[in-house]
């Protein structure tokens, strides 16, 4: 496993989140999510040495989005899904209509209105309605 980049900064030794490129023919500097690579032309800036950036004057900075689909999940995401997965793997109240009891086999499945089972895929099936 490789250690993570650092802030290019002086002195900072916070891990690096985004990049900073110079283009120099539009007098632009544009930052960026952090590249693949370390470039000898680019800059590597932890999170507030990257908000904190002011470019010359006249020059122009563009600050680039990350792409959300490959941002790793946040605390957030991860609670929710364990939330929804302990919801699910709950035993059904029998009174409940709609709901399955959980200790029912699946050859016993019979709930108001949720259709005939046609499948069946480890613990989770597949229902029709009819």
């Amino acid at each position: 496993m490789t250690p993570s980049r650092r802030c290019s900064r002086t002195a900072c030794d916070r891990p690096a989140v985004t990049t900073l490129t110079y283009v120099y023919a539009d007098q632009t500097a544009v930052v960026g999510p952090l590249a693949t690579y370390a470039e000898p032309h680019s800059y590597d800036l932890c999170e507030v040495h990257g908000e904190r950036l002011s470019a010359p004057r006249g020059w122009e900075v563009m600050r680039l989005a990350p792409d959300p689909s490959s941002l790793p999940p946040s605390q957030d995401d991860l609670l929710a899904l364990a939330d929804a997965v302990r919801e699910a793997g709950r035993p059904a109240l029998a009174d409940e209509p709609g709901l399955v009891h959980a200790t029912r086999s699946p050859s016993q499945v019979v709930s108001a209105g949720a259709g005939r089972e046609t499948g069946r895929r480890g613990h989770l099936r597949v229902l029709t309605s009819e």
